[in-house]
């Protein structure tokens, strides 16, 4: 017994005296010996490298390469360790052209340490053998990021700097999931002063692909519509979005100028950012739709409604409220009409009845004022007077889309919500289906009775008022131009910015399309209709007829504007046309006394609601040119 407990107490003095060496000796370690350790230590190891796999693809929605990689190498060396010895320079440069002995001496010059030769080159594989052969330059594969389209989509899909770090665009947006999870690599030299390469054993892994809403070819067809016109306008450039009002997804994007993110240091900082989501600008008339459609709301007004528009002036706190054509000179004209005409005035009354509290009520269902929340870096929330209430003149301003800035990408979305039945969706840069949207990227701005009156009205814009040039043959299109006053750095206005904003109406899939140009040269057209009209026809006619099914459902529903709405339709006989003399307007309706008129190159006022009932002059008066007509409405009667 007395045996045991020697050997029990012998064992516990022999580990304590163990653990008290193991102890001392690491208190020397990492106390007493530290700092002479440590430059031990640096002696020999001469870098330490994180690399990460190689990044993930950005796709478009069809799965077709916007953002790849290629594999290339980065060749460095210690000019130190080499001991004045650069004949491994020379058979370098013997080795790679590109890189002349002399290139290489201005590289090395004054360098002792770790110093790169050439980053991300291309090599062929007896090239890179060649070098892995020579004592004092080493080596490294690295992939090189590579966007096949170039320019295609470059503001959206960013680009990457030397170590493959996204700096904007999805590449910013998306830097983690496409970067993956990094490898340390450790360069040390041997007791021979030998370098060898330790890698951790955590493996680089876990780069995902991104797949984007972005159709390819719709984006292309977009990008070269939108620069021909700022090139045929002389314009600063200009903007596009594309969107599926149904889920949210952003088809096409863009501004032109772009740039070609393979070399982005060729391009201005400005042509980099995307500014259809970064720069507000006022919209002007594209934003009446959503005036009207607060009225509508709040059951102020109806599409029939009508308003006295003063002759084309109205004064408002000492100022005068103008049309945009100083020589439209309204009289009464309904909602729709208004609309139609894009009457400042007009809008002005309704926001008048409505009051500002109101307006801004609808405003913000429609999200102006907030961003969107789309995923890309950089998103403005635009410019909003949040005040609970404004002066008149303001009222007047924001009503018709002055006072109040935008970004392309806000109104894109707000006409979105008109076109879909009432839902404002939450735009997005990534692949969806209708299955995968959350109920907080989706909800209810206005009754679907209210989407539908605002969407006959915008019909009626393109089939007769100031959007002609947006229609596109066997498809009813609703839209609204704009022509907004260009703000400049000194707090006044120059230019224009021409816009159209708009959607076809019975097709199986919904989209909408917003174009704008940024001021056009002088003496080039500034119209919203005739400077994006045709930009929104060319990339909405497109996405309707590439796919033949899409076509037939809507030709089908023959959803147009001659069937869409209750109109008297002119009858052309002998009693209604006179020849040299003014014609026979009785029992039209404005629309369809304004296509007599247009017909015969008359000048006409309108005067009350309903159909005409009277005219001056009378039936078969000899006109010329100044001549005005002046057409009396009343309502018709019926037996």
């Amino acid at each position: 017994m007395e045996s045991s407990k020697t050997k029990i107490k012998i064992s516990f003095f022999v580990f304590l005296a163990l653990f008290s060496a193991i102890l001392v000796k690491a208190f020397i370690v990492q106390v007493v010996d530290k700092e002479i350790l440590l430059t031990k230590a640096k002696k020999q190891f001469f870098r330490e490298r994180t690399t990460y796999p190689k990044r993930g693809n950005i796709l478009d929605r069809n799965g077709n390469p916007l953002a790849i990689n290629v594999q290339t190498y980065s060749i460095f060396t210690i000019p130190k360790n080499l001991k004045g010895d650069y004949s491994t320079y020379k058979k370098v440069s013997k080795i790679v052209p590109s890189l002349t002995y002399e290139k290489i001496l201005s590289i090395i010059k004054k360098r002792k340490k770790f110093t790169f030769l050439a980053r991300k080159i291309e090599l062929t594989s007896e090239q890179v053998q060649q070098l892995k052969d020579l004592k004092g330059v080493h080596i490294e594969a690295v992939a090189k990021r590579f966007y096949p389209n170039h320019e295609l989509s470059s503001q959206t899909i960013g680009f990457v700097g030397i170590d493959n770090v996204g700096l904007s665009g999805i590449e910013y947006a998306f830097d983690e999931q496409l970067r993956g999870k990094p490898k340390i690599t450790k360069y040390v030299i041997d007791r021979k002063g030998r370098p060898i390469k330790f890698e951790s054993t955590q493996v680089g892994s876990g780069a995902q692909d991104v797949v984007l809403s972005i159709d390819k070819d719709l984006q292309s067809i977009a990008e070269k519509a939108l620069k021909d016109t700022v090139e045929e306008f002389g314009a600063i450039r200009g903007g596009f979005g594309v969107m599926n009002s149904e889920t949210g997804e952003i088809l096409a994007m863009g501004n032109y100028p772009n740039f070609d993110p393979n070399y982005p240091h060729r391009s201005p900082s400005k042509y980099k950012k995307l500014a259809f989501i970064t720069d507000p600008f006022e919209p002007g008339s594209t934003f009446k739709a959503l005036t009207i459609a607060s009225a509508l709301e709040h059951k102020i007004a109806r599409p029939d409604t009508n308003y006295y528009c003063e002759h084309g002036k109205l004064r408002v706190e000492g100022h005068t409220i103008s049309e945009a054509e100083a020589k439209k000179k309204f009289e009464w004209l309904s909602v729709t009409e208004i609309l139609q005409h894009s009457s400042n005035v007009g809008t002005t009354k309704i926001a008048f009845d409505l009051t500002y509290p109101k307006l801004k009520e609808t405003l913000k269902k429609f999200s102006i004022g907030e961003k969107t929340g789309i995923e890309l870096a950089g998103e403005s929330r635009g410019i909003f007077n949040d005040e609970e209430n404004v002066s008149p003149l303001s009222l007047s301003n924001i009503s018709f889309g002055q006072g109040v800035a935008t970004t392309g990408v806000q109104m894109l979305a707000a006409y979105s919500a008109i076109s879909n039945g009432g839902y404002y969706i939450k735009p997005t840069i990534l692949k969806r289906e209708k299955s995968q949207i959350k109920e907080e990227d989706k909800w209810q701005i206005i009754d679907f009775q209210t989407s539908r009156e605002l969407k006959e009205m915008l019909v009626q814009a393109v089939e007769d008022g100031t959007g002609g040039r947006a229609r596109i043959p066997y498809f009813t299109i609703a839209g609204k131009t704009s022509t907004a006053q260009r703000s400049d750095n000194t707090g006044g206005y120059s230019g224009y910015i021409p816009g159209f904003l708009g959607f076809p109406i019975g097709t199986k899939d919904k989209f909408t399309v917003y174009v704008y140009v940024d001021k056009p040269a002088k003496g080039k057209s500034y119209y919203g209709g005739t400077v994006a009209g045709p930009v929104f026809k060319k990339i909405a006619q497109y996405i309707l007829y590439k796919d033949r099914n899409l076509g037939n459902v809507a030709v089908k529903k023959k959803f147009n504007a001659k069937n869409s709405f209750d109109t008297v339709k002119v009858k052309h006989s002998s009693t209604r046309i006179i020849k040299g003399g003014v014609p026979n307007f009785s029992g039209l309706d404005k629309k369809s006394a304004n296509k007599l008129a247009r017909k015969l190159g008359l000048k006409i006022i309108h005067n009350g609601i309903g159909v005409v009932s009277s005219q001056s002059p009378e039936i078969g008066v000899k006109v010329d040119n100044d001549t005005i007509v002046r057409l009396y409405y009343q309502p018709p009667k019926y037996e």
